[in-house]
């Protein structure tokens, strides 16, 4: 979890976390089926397409969370393992 600098932002700090580490759990599993898909385009594979649309969403999710956070909670949460 991560630590908001005010406190007052620390739900959104949550939620925005929340969307990220759900992108990058989808982004892994859209790697892996990349890596095991034996067509030559990825968009081919019904898997991959799935996680990708799942990453779209949820990296939508997260900007449009951040974007009601100040600059200096969003550099935060960049600055942090979990981006």
């Amino acid at each position: 979890m991560i630590k908001s600098i005010n406190q007052k932002h620390q739900s959104l700090v949550n939620r925005s976390v929340k969307w990220l580490q759900k992108y990058n759990l989808s982004n892994d599993q859209r790697d892996l089926a990349s890596d095991n898909n034996e067509k030559d385009f990825d968009e081919d594979c019904a898997i991959w397409r799935k996680h990708n649309r799942d990453c779209e969403k949820f990296f939508d999710k997260y900007e449009e969370c951040i974007s009601e956070l100040p600059s200096r909670e969003i550099n935060n949460i960049e600055k942090s393992e979990i981006y």
